[in-house]
């Protein structure tokens, strides 16, 4: 399972933070459920849940969000393929839009953070959006987080029983659905410098529930994705997917794709985090620095000002007076009548 999340700090910031429904998953398995179908009930947290049908999902919800099921419908109807994907994946996705956090609870299982915003499970072929917690599901950041959920299904479905790395799967996801936040580069910049930014390698099973932890594991799948697909394109990817595809194998159809191992991309990319998102760029995106220079600027304009009345002055000092001292017009006056 993926989930988008809401961090709630002074910016506004949405970034991801990533849980599984491994459990539920192989509870349900273990008791002869066919997991490849939605478990979606007639009714969440006290209230009827009710479909409606479009092209390319159906969507639960209850009678009050009717409207907004209809345009949640036109989206994904109107979406762009994915990158490097066929244009028909996902298909028969199922779109619960959860009037309550009670209601994303129950169909969740109740381990997604509460600051999260969209929850896709590709067992299911489901995604979860809330519209019950004030959340904009088909506009800004919530119509984002719905293409955000719908390429993890795209992937899934492409792939099949593949095993994604954690990863590339959320730095695709985000990459196709806006691409990567470099206002947040300054901070990835500094956990690599400081040498505490975690191996890739590492993010596979969980990802971590803690904010912070999950803004650095967002933060390094984006770019790291981000960066590959600057370099081979979406013709690239597309070749990219299909070797893995037909392979089977991330590691060969990457090496072969792109010419580098996962582990010699990871050095490759970090340089490339070094280099692009320096500290200059640190600098040029920090409030402190703005207002540094803008009062460098005052100074700047203010000195200036200053030797400019100064030289108009010094000018004003020796330039002849219009009416100078020995000019008497009333002696010339009287001379003139006197001749």
């Amino acid at each position: 399972m993926a989930c988008r999340g809401h961090l709630g700090d002074p910016m506004g910031i949405l970034i991801l933070a990533k849980t599984l429904l491994l459990g539920i998953v192989a509870a349900n398995a273990a008791s002869g459920q066919d997991v490849s179908f939605p478990p979606v009930p007639d009714s969440m947290d006290g209230q009827a849940y009710v479909v409606t049908s479009s092209k390319r999902a159906l969507i639960h919800h209850i009678e009050a969000d009717e409207r907004i099921a209809a345009r949640v419908g036109e989206l994904v109807d109107a979406f762009e393929p994915l990158p490097g994907l066929p244009a028909h994946v996902p298909a028969g996705v199922h779109i619960v839009l959860g009037h309550s956090a009670g209601a994303f609870d129950q169909i969740t299982g109740g381990v997604v953070p509460e600051w999260r915003a969209g929850v896709a499970i590709p067992a299911w072929n489901t995604l979860v959006m809330p519209t019950g917690e004030g959340v904009r599901v088909v506009d800004g950041e919530g119509l984002r987080t719905l293409r955000h959920e719908w390429a993890h299904l795209g992937l899934a479905d492409y792939l099949g029983n593949l095993r994604i790395p954690r990863w590339f799967n959320e730095g695709y996801a985000q990459w196709a659905s806006g691409g990567f936040d470099v206002g947040g580069a300054w901070r990835l910049r500094v956990l690599i410098a400081l040498g505490r930014a975690p191996e890739m390698k590492t993010l596979t099973l969980r990802w971590p529930a803690d904010r912070e932890e999950a803004r650095t594991a967002y933060l390094l799948a984006a770019s790291a994705v981000t960066y590959v697909l600057e370099t081979g394109g979406e013709a690239g990817l597309k070749t990219f997917l299909d070797r893995w595809l037909s392979d089977r194998s991330f590691e060969n159809a990457f090496r072969e794709t792109f010419g580098v191992t996962v582990g010699q991309f990871e050095e490759d990319w970090k340089r490339h985090v070094r280099e692009r998102y320096g500290w200059l760029f640190l600098l040029s995106h920090s409030a402190i620095f703005w207002l540094l220079l803008s009062l460098v600027l005052l100074f700047m304009i203010r000195g200036r000002q200053s030797r400019n009345l100064e030289k108009l002055a010094r000018l004003r000092a020796v330039e002849l007076p219009d009416v100078p001292a020995w000019w008497d017009l009333d002696s010339s006056d009287q001379v003139g009548k006197e001749s």
